[in-house]
Parts: C-alpha cells; sequence; structure tokens
C-alpha cells in the first residue's frame, strides 16, 4: 500500500529530469499518473516506465505554453481518471542572457512558461477541483488535493543573466501563496519548491559551454562548463549537486499526507541553506 494509492497526479514536464523522477517517486507510491512532455518519445517512454513497474499513466504530450493546452490536459485527466488529486506545475527550460542582450522573445517564453502556463492549468483544474471538494464536504469526507509549484533558488537571490528565469520563479512563489488562500476552503495544500543546482540536462557539464537543446523550434543553449560546475559544487555545504531523485523526494513531501496542515510555502532543495 502507497501513501497515494488511487490518487491521480498530473506533472508537467515528466519525460525527462526532474519531471521523470517526480512522476516515477508519485507512482512508486500508487499515484496514477498524466504524464506530459514536449516531445511524444519521452513522454511514452515515462508512461511505459510506470506501467513496466505495475502503475498506471496516461500521456498528455504538447507545449505547456500553447494557448489550448491547460484544458486539453485537464481533460484528459478527467476523461480518464475521473478526478484530480495532485498537480505538479513542473516544465520548465532557461534561456539566458544579459539584460542588455536579451530580447523581448526570451522574456515572454520564460515568463509564459514558468508562470502563463501554470495559471491557466491551475484554472482549468478549478471546476473540478471544487466540485470534488463539495463531493467530500457533503459525504462528510476530509480529502486533501495537493498543488506543488516549481520555482528556483535564481527567484530567492537572484543570478547574473536570469532576469527572465528569476522573475518568473520568483513570481511562482506569489502564485503559490496567493492560490493557497484562495483554495484553502476547498482543502488543497498548494506549496512550492525551489531548487538549487540539480543535475539535469540543462546543467550537465559541457566542455565548452556549447551544448544546445531544441524547445519549439529554438536552440536553446545548456550545460556548464565542468569547472564552473566543480566550484558550484564547491560552494554548496553539502558538496555536491543534487539529484534528480533528491529534486522528486522534496516534492513527494509535499504530495504526502504528512504536508496535509502545511500550504502556502516555499522550501528551498539546494544542499544549502
Amino acid at each position: 500500500m502507497g501513501k497515494l494509492d488511487g490518487k491521480v497526479a498530473l506533472v508537467t514536464g515528466s519525460g525527462r529530469g526532474i519531471g521523470r523522477a517526480i512522476a516515477l517517486k508519485l507512482a512508486s507510491e500508487g499515484a496514477r499518473l498524466v504524464v506530459n512532455d514536449l516531445d511524444a518519445e519521452p513522454a511514452q517512454d515515462t508512461v511505459q516506465t510506470i506501467r513496466d513497474a505495475g502503475g498506471d499513466a496516461v500521456a498528455c504530450v504538447g507545449s505547456v505554453t500553447a494557448p489550448d493546452f491547460a484544458e486539453r490536459y485537464i481533460k484528459t485527466a478527467m476523461d480518464t481518471y475521473k478526478g484530480i488529486d495532485i498537480i505538479v506545475n513542473n516544465a520548465g527550460y532557461t534561456w539566458d542572457d544579459v539584460i542588455q542582450r536579451m530580447t523581448d522573445e526570451q522574456w515572454h517564453a520564460i515568463l509564459d512558461c514558468h508562470m502563463t502556463a501554470p495559471f491557466r492549468i491551475l484554472r482549468a483544474a478549478h471546476p473540478h477541483i471544487k466540485a470534488q471538494a463539495q463531493a467530500d464536504a457533503a459525504a462528510g469526507k476530509e480529502v486533501f488535493r495537493k498543488v506543488v509549484n516549481i520555482s528556483s533558488t535564481s527567484a530567492l537571490q537572484g543570478n547574473a543573466g536570469q532576469m527572465n528565469y528569476s522573475s518568473a520563479k520568483a513570481g511562482v512563489g506569489g502564485m503559490t501563496r496567493a492560490l493557497s488562500r484562495e483554495w484553502g476552503r476547498f482543502k488543497v495544500n498548494v506549496n512550492c519548491v525551489a531548487f538549487g543546482l540539480i543535475l539535469t540536462r540543462m546543467t550537465e557539464a559541457a566542455a565548452d559551454e556549447g551544448s544546445t537543446i531544441n524547445i519549439e523550434g529554438r536552440d536553446i543553449r545548456v550545460g556548464i562548463n565542468p569547472e564552473r560546475m566543480k566550484t558550484a559544487a564547491q560552494r554548496i555545504p553539502l558538496g555536491r549537486a543534487g539529484t534528480t531523485e533528491e529534486a522528486a523526494g522534496a516534492v513527494y513531501l509535499f504530495c504526502s499526507p504528512e504536508s496535509n496542515y502545511i500550504t502556502g510555502q516555499t522550501v528551498t532543495v539546494a544542499g544549502s541553506p
């Protein structure tokens, strides 16, 4: 018996990296997953991994920034599982540059992904969350549901070259606090996890810092020079970057019954205070 048996969890950006680790962790505790990724192959791979382990999952492929995505994502959950218990707004990426070279396109792309997309998903979920809460109350049941938004230490302390990302992730914290007040009456815990240096394809060592990934037709530079990565790790009191599994564990804490009286909070997961 898992602590999330029968729960329905939606995790954006769960084909790779932290999102995949979150999906696998929640599934290991019994949750049924609605997996999302920009690309079909990684999304289906996560779904198959969950199914191979005896779990239940479906995919909803596409960009979280598409105008119709939120409604389609929520509809997938309702059509497949008839309910929503956990929403993890994880999908994201960085597109860095110093302010004098940052374009409007860079600014809006990052804010759209990290703020507008979660806003739309949560707005689309509202009528279903409300209806479930009302049905629970009428039946005399107290059922807690969970929203976990993903932020970053860049939001808390800033980071040169990340005006767009730092601003967007700071906004996620405000979104979390506001929604915790709105949805408390529905027994929904709304919390936020701010990650520091976690080992993913976005941060993996790249000798020339010239590695790129393609996101919606844009070639986005990723990777950190090995020497810079070593220096960054040395500054962390625990002496290393975090793993995706450790990141997922922190998100799971806010999805578990142990968090039923915690809401509106941001917890830093960075190996440091």
